[in-house]
């Protein structure tokens, strides 16, 4: 559900996501209130294991691409893992161009509980960047099958929520809640997506559970986890300074029949 405290921000500026294919082609949109993406694909030749899974990194070179759109580089300057097994998603500016951050699970993983740790803080990110962690099929049907925890102010350095759950689309009744996040350095975020349901938890908002239901709940398909740091519009970050998320786990528990 859009929350009446997005207000016209909101109106003005949708929510983007990204997507990979069966091939492990990565694709963008123009779409920017959703971590998402579509039009045009491009082969993701560089993959990192962290949490015990294989990960593409999307990389578009000289082109931009959605979401924002935005640059985006799979170089060891934005994406990599640490000797403790920690993902860092980074925000890089090189040679005056600002170069975004993604990576893309393998595999389609399916009704369950998906959970992402946080080891950075993401209450106070530059109001143009965004932190996303959900799902996404190249299929357009049922809304590319996205489902979105997002962390952003979407432009607006006085906005009042600054994270949001959403099963897209979110322009809809009741398929968004906005909420806002807190300072805690360690954070756990996850949604557990049943065949008519989405329960999405978190253990450091000001609301700390929000579920969707609706009859148009997406059926499990050909989606994979994305995970991604972007700049709205592709737009500097207002302050001109990198940006950094670290994420230090990721865990599917698949759901019982």
């Amino acid at each position: 559900m859009r929350s009446p405290r997005m207000g016209l921000l909101i109106v003005a500026v949708c929510a983007l996501s990204v997507h990979a294919s069966s091939a492990f082609a990565v694709s963008g949109n123009a779409n920017p209130l959703s971590s998402g993406a579509n039009g045009g694909d491009a082969t993701a030749t560089r993959v990192i294991t962290f949490a015990g899974r294989e990960w593409l990194v999307k990389d578009w070179g000289a082109t931009t691409f959605g979401p924002g759109p935005n640059y985006f580089s799979d170089s060891i300057r934005n994406v990599w893992v640490d000797q403790s097994g920690r993902l860092h998603l980074k925000l890089t500016k090189q040679n005056g161009t600002w170069y975004a951050a993604e990576v893309i699970a393998k595999e389609s993983l399916g009704h369950g509980k998906y959970s992402f740790t946080l080891d950075s803080p993401v209450d106070d990110l530059d109001p143009n960047v965004t932190l996303g962690l959900f799902t996404w099929s190249d299929t357009p049907d049922f809304n590319n099958r996205e489902i979105d925890i997002e962390f952003a102010r979407w432009g607006n350095p006085l906005a009042e929520t600054n994270a949001q759950w959403v099963v897209q689309p979110h322009y809809l009744d009741n398929h968004m809640w906005s909420f806002r996040q807190n300072d805690a350095a360690n954070s756990t975020h996850t949604f557990t997506w049943e065949p008519t349901q989405v329960a999405f938890t978190t253990t450091s908002g000001t609301v700390p559970f929000w579920s969707y239901s609706g009859a148009d709940v997406p059926p499990a398909g050909d989606e994979r986890v994305h995970m991604n740091l972007w700049l709205l519009w592709g737009q500097p970050p207002m302050n001109g300074k990198t940006q950094e998320v670290i994420v230090s786990d990721f865990t599917f528990t698949p759901m019982s029949n």
